[in-house]
């Protein structure tokens, strides 16, 4: 058989590519094209007078909004509430899990079972369980002799009630990486500190924590930028209260333009928002390859 020029070869590549690629610019390219032409206009959702071109007017709007100011902060302080422990509680459950503890098959399971869950199914137990007079936290604190907690009805306690679902919600997805990492920590290493009279402890501080370092930086990324997105489980659980105590950009953003039918002005807010994601990711990025160096 004549082998085939690195052309050849390469269109065949390209072939095989072409489903993804149409997919790619249908889906993700256009939009994104047709989002930010609406942005420099005052487009509405019901599309009666058409729309005018107003350049960087909806932009201006949007630095001197107190409502975008207001929401973006809220989002930060729920990204910082939830990727710490997001983070840190995964990699303690991995560690668990790969050290050996009987019944690693339903630990597992257990921990990775409710990022299967649907938010619908999410918000309805959550619902329940922060219910004021009949939820099981507050009657966890009555049996102890504890006042009952306003878990989303008290602003001092809302966005951590939010961070917590999200929590539990989504956990497992960041658990599976960690116990991916582990298991590819070559045995040697391990064997090398143990002839040196290394302690598990030690072990772990000098051999397994260096050996995650990509791990963690990739976890926090992707946490981060899934954080910064947070909008379904505040949605159905608060609708961004109480007195807006928990609504996060992206619910502006669809209030905005679904509810107030502003979409060149929603548009807009949601480049805003899409530029502070690329800053911090970029510096996050920046951050850990420079501890790698």
């Amino acid at each position: 058989m004549t082998p085939r020029s690195p052309g050849a070869r390469g269109a065949t590549g390209w072939l095989f590519a072409t489903p993804f690629l149409v997919f790619f610019g249908l889906f993700l390219v256009v939009p994104l094209g047709i989002g930010l032409w609406m942005s420099f206009t005052d487009a509405g959702l019901t599309g009666a007078g058409g729309s005018t071109f107003v350049g960087l007017d909806n932009f201006t709007e949007a630095l001197g909004d107190g409502q975008v100011w207001q929401t973006l902060g809220n989002t930060v302080r729920f990204t910082v509430l939830s990727t710490v422990p997001l983070v840190a509680l995964a990699l303690v459950m991995a560690l668990l899990v790969y050290t050996g503890v009987p019944g690693q098959w339903l630990w597992r399971l257990s921990f990775f079972a409710s990022h299967l869950l649907p938010v619908a199914v999410v918000y309805q137990i959550w619902n329940m369980l922060y219910q004021p007079d009949r939820g099981m936290l507050n009657g966890l604190l009555g049996a102890v002799g504890l006042d009952g907690i306003g878990w989303l009805t008290d602003e001092k306690y809302a966005m951590w009630s939010m961070a917590l679902v999200t929590l539990w919600w989504t956990v497992g997805f960041n658990f599976l990486l960690y116990l991916a990492a582990l298991q590819a920590i070559p045995d040697h290493l391990y064997e090398a500190a143990a002839l040196d009279g290394a302690g598990a402890w030690r072990r772990l501080w000098s051999v397994t924590l260096p050996q995650l370092r990509r791990t963690t930086g990739l976890i926090a990324v992707l946490q981060v930028m899934a954080s910064l997105k947070v909008f379904d489980q505040i949605y159905l659980l608060t609708r961004g209260g109480p007195d807006g105590s928990t609504r996060p950009i992206l619910e502006y953003i669809y209030d905005t333009g679904f509810t107030n039918y502003r979409l060149g002005y929603a548009s807009a807010i949601s480049y805003v928002f899409f530029g502070v994601i690329v800053i911090l990711s970029l510096a996050q990025l920046k951050i850990f390859s420079r501890r790698e160096d």
